[in-house]
């Protein structure tokens, strides 16, 4: 089993278990993510080494256009698409085995955490993972300490507000706040 094995599963929703050899794969991964981002939480890094630092974790290009304050936490990385003109500050925190989209223009406050998996409920296969993915759409702003759950779609323009939990898809247009985050307006009110 390699990566390329274990993104098309993970992407595929496909569960993986506690003593598979995609898990084995997963953890050399992480192994791989935490070097990365070690190194990236190390000190003081400049904007274009950041950069660079993220496109190893992410093993794609990251655009000059991104900005990244540290610390920054993935446990994976390979998993991460990050769009264009976005801007994450300190202390966010990506599980993206599941997948973690940003859209264009977005905004992420500090601390944010996106969590993409679930453990099974079973005791006896608690060790199984169950991935779901998250998109963030378009010019999307998360606030300070959000957290947003696997498998949630936040659409184009909407506001998360701080501490928010997102358990559920966001509309288009949306601010939502609370836990569990829900709509309390629309951002052209």
């Amino acid at each position: 089993m390699e990566l390329n094995d274990l993104l098309t599963a993970l992407d595929a929703g496909d569960t993986i278990t506690g003593d598979s050899p995609l898990h084995e794969v997963m953890h050399q991964v992480s192994q791989e993510a935490l070097r990365i981002t070690g190194e990236l939480n190390s000190g003081y890094q400049e904007p274009a080494r950041v950069r660079q630092l993220l496109s190893q974790l992410t093993g794609k290009p990251v655009d000059d256009s991104v900005t990244v304050f540290p610390p920054f936490h993935s446990e994976f990385g390979k998993n991460i698409t990050l769009g264009q003109r976005i801007f994450i500050n300190a202390g966010c925190k990506l599980q993206d085995q599941g997948g973690v989209t940003i859209g264009d223009d977005c905004l992420t406050g500090h601390n944010v955490v996106m969590a993409t998996l679930n453990h099974d409920l079973n005791p006896s296969k608690r060790a199984d993972m169950h991935p779901a993915p998250i998109v963030i759409g378009r010019n999307v702003w998360v606030g300070s300490n959000a957290t947003i759950l696997p498998g949630i779609t936040i659409g184009d323009n909407a506001v998360v507000a701080a501490a928010a939990v997102v358990t559920k898809d966001v509309p288009e247009d949306a601010v939502v706040v609370g836990s569990p985050a829900r709509v309390v307006r629309l951002v052209t009110d």
